[in-house]
């Protein structure tokens, strides 16, 4: 059939609502797979509810219609306020940040604040959940305060002259000017619900969604502190603006709406992964980080005292840049292993224990203590005990310990430092990736050959937009998806931004086609 055929056949498709679904109904997805709904997505689904289709997965999900209208809702506010964004002067923007921080340090509005983060913690905790990063403790706060001044105090990004060309009789100058409407979703932390507000700053405004764990703490900031500092500062209704739902759908819905301009996700590895091919799909510029995990390396010239330092300092906590899987080199193996063991047994004495896996060739080399003992490990359901150590297969060392108390670590043995680069640029998601070593040339073919966009020679935890940069950080980046195009691994507010072409025309003679101005009728 010729493409005019074609064309006409296109043309004469009938289209019409989904009102229902069937058990068993085939739904086409990736041009030629098919995934077929179940009895209880037949059952559930109501005239009016969406159905989004994943076609990386052929995932089949239920969107409501009320999430969908709360999620649209939501998104045309922050839209239409981005409208009238061009009209706040950097100056109220900077009030904004300046009001926002003051209301969070203010004690009674912190202890209301407080009040709901506590019914939020304890219902968590209730269902088995990890309480965390849920906690919005003094030094949570303190960060949240630190942050927001730091985008009060930054230098305003939009209007920013980039570059400009000359020409004979006029110039063009590239400016920054701000993105639009930001989408986020992210796990229940109540400061990343602060951080997100940094895109203000370069005159975007933003949405958001957060887990439901913490919802009904971000009711209170938003009641508190944002909200009271959006009309303090005279930023339009709809600068930042809550998706107000305890649903996933409610998320699924915001990214899958094409009026976003960029869409950031933050949580776990699937669920970010899946956020992220539905705003792919709308066409909208994603920003994920769903699976973390730091690796680190100690080659034949480690200095111990480095190797042990930069173990027990990478093992403070759990976020995404602790070191998840270490590797020793074989010809110091013994030595080494000895003092991983070492500092990790410390970093364990200032948390609640330690639990190790050692890929399955090197479990031999475990003393026999590490091979026979049983510990107690902290986990979101509760203590648990547990084997103290426990074989990995190599096709796992890619696996993210989420540990709450307890350090969770892997450690394996390899040749050299090339196959511990070819195991990490292979296995894990391609985040932080560090090298302890004496040698200078081991460090440069160390960061030239492993695909990874945070690369260092110590412990891990420097990744991190504000301890690194001194920029609240709205997202961090793995290559897990490959590399991004024209940007750091670190998302922050002032980066943001497009960029604009404005002419400024001094010769009133430039023509293209060499024309001379006709002289005026008078």
């Amino acid at each position: 059939m010729d493409d005019g055929a074609s064309g006409r056949e296109a043309q004469a498709v009938r289209t019409g609502r989904l009102d229902a679904l069937a058990p068993g109904q085939a739904i086409p997805f990736a041009g030629d797979r098919v995934a077929y709904v179940t009895p209880g997505l037949a059952a559930a689904f109501r005239p009016g509810d969406r159905l989004a289709v994943v076609q990386d997965t052929g995932d089949l999900l239920h969107i409501p219609a009320r999430e969908h209208a709360a999620a649209e809702a939501a998104v045309g506010r922050a839209v239409g306020a981005f409208a009238r964004m061009g009209e706040v002067d950097d100056a109220a923007v900077t009030a904004f940040f300046d009001t926002f921080a003051r209301r969070l340090e203010d004690d009674a509005v912190w202890a209301r604040i407080a009040t709901a983060n506590a019914a939020d913690v304890e219902g968590a905790r209730a269902r088995g959940r990890s309480t965390t990063r849920l906690i919005a403790s003094d030094a949570m706060r303190a960060d949240m305060v630190a942050g927001l001044r730091a985008w009060r105090d930054a230098e305003p990004p939009r209007g920013r002259v980039i570059e400009t060309v000359a020409h004979d009789g006029w110039t063009v100058e590239q400016v920054t000017a701000p993105l639009g409407a930001v989408g986020f979703v992210f796990e229940g932390r109540p400061n990343v619900f602060a951080d997100a507000t940094g895109v203000i700053r370069a005159g975007n405004t933003v949405v958001f969604r957060i887990g439901s764990d913490a919802l009904g703490t971000a009711r209170a900031i938003v009641a508190e502190a944002l909200d009271p500092a959006i009309a303090e500062a005279g930023l339009p209704d709809g600068a930042a603006v809550l998706v107000d739902s305890a649903a996933h759908a409610a998320g699924w819905a915001m990214f899958a709406d094409s009026r976003l301009s960029l869409a950031v996700a933050r949580g776990s590895g699937p669920a970010v992964a899946q956020l992220g091919a539905i705003a792919r799909q709308a066409g909208t510029p994603v920003s994920l980080h769903g699976t973390g995990g730091a690796w680190m390396v100690a080659d034949a010239s480690a200095a111990a005292e480095r190797f042990h330092a930069a173990v027990f300092h990478s093992l403070d906590r759990k976020v995404c840049n602790t070191l998840n899987v270490c590797c020793v080199v074989r010809e110091r193996a013994d030595e080494l292993i000895a003092v991983f063991l070492e500092a990790l047994e410390r970093a364990g004495e200032r948390r609640r224990g330690v639990k190790l896996h050692v890929a399955e060739a090197d479990w031999d080399r475990l003393p026999e203590r590490w091979r026979t003992a049983r510990t107690t490990v902290v986990r979101a359901e509760g203590p648990v005990e547990e084997a103290l150590a426990e074989p990995l297969a190599d096709a796992d060392l890619g696996r993210e310990w989420e540990w709450e108390e307890t350090p969770e670590v892997t450690l394996k043995v390899v040749a050299d430092v090339a196959e511990a680069v070819a195991l990490f640029n292979r296995l894990s998601p391609r985040f932080a990736a560090t090298l302890i070593s004496q040698d200078s040339d081991a460090h440069a073919r160390f960061y030239a050959t492993v695909d990874a966009p945070f690369v260092g020679d110590g412990f891990t935890r420097w990744v991190d937009g504000q301890y690194a940069l001194n920029k609240p950080e709205l997202g961090l980046s793995n290559w897990e998806h490959g590399r991004l195009f024209a940007r750091g691994g670190v998302l922050a507010g002032d980066g943001v931004f497009t960029v604009r072409a404005r002419v400024r025309q001094s010769d009133l003679d430039l023509d293209r086609g060499g024309a001379a101005t006709p002289p005026r009728n008078r």
